[in-house]
């Protein structure tokens, strides 16, 4: 197996015909048969791969001058989530402008070369999946949740995370970063449950007003900044639950893995993986 068919399939579990820009392959390779995977990689982990003496190292979280540079656009993607919602696509254009601005701006300041240069002297295969993994995690989330509430109108935040911790990933880490509730209480009543965990990063205050004006009753994220936190606080007109980072990333991530496995190609999970 090569660089280039671990990301097809990749492509194809996360139902997608082309890969995404915060995503991409760093440093090809082939004759794949051992792995070392993580949400976050960076040279430290680059050298850990060299002395484990595996084919090629796959991080989750975009790193490269290719793939990093991407995040920004991958945030006007958001804008067809919020518009399946029921926002006005020019309300869903400028509720997310602002954050595309933000992640602009971090770029900018970015050192884009740092592991790709390692990955190229010390002569180690690398690529990132991030938003076909991240599409994965919300598909997966979506699905579990709608099949737990199916036939309650009335339910609330608490069975909500009842359905969260239905899923491995969430259950492995629950002494750590267990699903907690944000914004809302155990007893409000969750309304429209709108999973939210691909599209780059987090859209801010914003685009969650956005989702709730549109009749969305609770977010269900990643992770969510304080300002936007606040933010739903103030307006109390919707519910927020931040499912954790790493078990988030994971769902999506171990699919892929899996279905490596499946193939024969021995996997070491590390860096956030569970």
């Amino acid at each position: 197996m090569n660089t280039q068919q671990v990301m097809e399939i990749a492509l194809k579990l996360a139902g997608l015909d082309h890969v995404p820009e915060d995503s991409g392959i760093i440093f090809e390779g082939d004759n794949i048969k051992k792995v070392m995977s993580g949400i976050s990689i960076d040279v430290p982990e680059l050298l850990i791969a060299r002395e484990l003496k595996v084919d090629m190292v796959l991080g989750h979280h975009p790193s490269s001058s290719t793939s990093g540079l991407g995040m920004s656009k991958m945030l006007e993607y958001q804008i067809d989530k919020m518009v399946s919602c029921g926002v006005p696509v020019n309300k869903a254009q400028k509720a997310i402008s602002g954050r595309i601005e933000d992640i602009e701006r971090i770029i900018q300041g970015g050192n884009y070369d740092r592991i790709n240069s390692a990955a190229r002297l010390l002569k180690i295969p690398y690529m990132n999946i991030h938003t076909p993994a991240d599409i994965i995690s919300e598909k997966t989330v979506q699905k579990k949740i709608d099949e737990h509430l199916k036939g309650n109108s009335r339910a609330k935040l608490s069975d909500v995370i009842d359905a969260l911790m239905e899923i491995r990933e969430y259950r492995a880490v629950a002494k750590i970063q267990q699903p907690r509730i944000w914004a809302g209480s155990p007893d409000s009543f969750a309304g429209k449950v709108v999973v939210t965990m691909s599209g780059g990063t987090n859209g801010g205050p914003l685009v969650a007003k956005a989702y709730f004006e549109a009749g969305v009753g609770t977010l269900v994220c990643m992770h969510e900044k304080e300002e936007t936190l606040k933010a739903i606080k103030e307006q109390n007109i919707g519910n927020l639950i931040v499912a954790g980072h790493m078990a988030s990333d994971s769902i999506g991530m171990n699919a892929i893995l899996e279905e490596l496995e499946s193939r024969g190609i021995e996997v070491i999970r590390m860096s956030g993986i569970v």
